[in-house]
């Protein structure tokens, strides 16, 4: 039935991504009505408190996605993609300080309040332009796509590669904390950006806003599989693959290999820009916390449990992974780190190839023995 509904598409034989778009699709249209149609104190009523939770979750997902789409197709382990994510939130948070105006707690109409804590007597060149809500859209990809540009260009040209790269994008990740933090970068320090008021003119704290951010956030993640799935589908996608398999062979049949490393590089810095402009407006904060090396870790532990070169294997992963958080962080607040550092332990031991190579490795071996079964009937008749 699937295959059918999905024929002549590019998820034809996708299963995993049929499966992902069914159940997305679902959540688009179910979560929104039970919160905003079924009255509180029904069973089936969604509390809007769920919803943010939901859609700060899927950000997370397209996270992974975009990270996946790195070290899954092109072999680049990347430690410093938390730092993508985090200038797409500030970038959005940058949009969401502006509209504050006179309405926070100095009363200035144009800076920020801790610009007036500061003493700021005039507001900085970069944060010029934020007040349009398509300029602070079209920051939060350029900016990752710019710092991926100059950073992949200068080590992919010089061919570093392995533990080396993976060193230096955790490098990367942390000198941009260490310079956030500091007060006169201009970008709130230690404390970061809060205390937004609305988005486009509706309250951040209505529920109808918190619904169509978690509705953003689904479509975000439907159109960002579509086009991962387009692209590891298409040339570009193969050839990263062989990049992967063997850069040295591809470079020798005569591949520029840095041209197609830094093509999919930015395209992951920009999905991952994404999922932190969506990210900040749910969560109401954004502070230098988020360029942590520690979060780009973790991003790479959620594409490992949930499988890598599948797309929406990282997106279980960061889905059952944060799940897991939340739930130990209430059921078991004294010891929740030590059990969720025991889940990464027993998934690395027991799921090497993550939650949907199980699950694949599971359905050949039963396809496998229906076929065995099917050819010694045949044989005794």
């Amino acid at each position: 039935m699937l295959n059918k509904l999905f024929a002549n598409s590019m998820l034809e034989t996708d299963r995993g991504g049929q499966l992902l778009m069914l159940l997305l699709t679902t959540l688009l249209i179910v979560v929104p009505a039970l919160n905003l149609l079924v009255p509180q104190g029904h069973f089936l009523h969604i509390e809007t408190y769920t919803i943010t939770l939901l859609g700060k979750y899927l950000t997370y997902a397209l996270l992974a996605m975009s990270v996946d789409l790195v070290w899954g197709y092109l072999g680049i382990l990347t430690l410093g993609h938390g730092a993508f994510f985090a200038l797409g939130g500030y970038a959005m948070g940058m949009y969401l300080m502006r509209q504050i105006g006179d309405r926070g707690v100095y009363g200035h109409p144009e800076l920020p309040d801790f610009m007036v804590f500061l003493d700021w007597q005039e507001l900085p060149w970069f944060w010029q332009g934020f007040d349009m809500f398509w300029f602070a859209c079209l920051m939060v990809v350029l900016v990752p796509a710019a710092l991926a540009l100059v950073f992949g260009f200068l080590s992919f040209r010089s061919r570093v590669s392995g533990v080396y790269l993976s060193i230096m994008t955790q490098a990367l990740t942390f000198a941009l904390m260490l310079a956030f933090f500091r007060n006169e970068m201009g970008f709130g320090g230690n404390n970061g950006l809060t205390d937004f008021k609305d988005i486009l003119g509706f309250s951040l704290q209505a529920d109808t806003t918190k619904v169509g951010l978690f509705m953003a956030s689904v479509v975000a993640l439907i159109l960002g599989y579509l086009t991962c799935r387009k692209v590891v589908s298409s040339r570009l996608g193969k050839v990263a693959v062989a990049i992967r398999d063997s850069e040295t062979r591809v470079r020798f049949i005569g591949y520029n290999v840095a041209n197609f490393k830094l093509a999919i590089f930015m395209l992951s810095a920009m999905i991952a820009g994404i999922a932190g402009a969506l990210y900040v407006p749910q969560v109401g904060i954004i502070n230098p916390g988020e360029f942590s090396p520690l979060n780009s870790i973790e991003i790479v532990v959620w594409v490992a449990l949930g499988g890598r070169a599948t797309l929406f294997g990282a997106i279980i992963g960061a889905l059952l992974i944060n799940y897991a958080k939340s739930w130990f962080t209430i059921e078991l607040p004294e010891v929740w780190l030590f059990a969720l550092g025991s889940l990464f332990v027993l998934a690395t031991l027991f799921l090497p190839k993550g939650v949907t190579g199980w699950f694949t490795d599971l359905s050949s071996n039963k396809k496998s023995n229906r076929n065995k079964g099917l050819s010694t009937k045949e044989n005794a008749s």
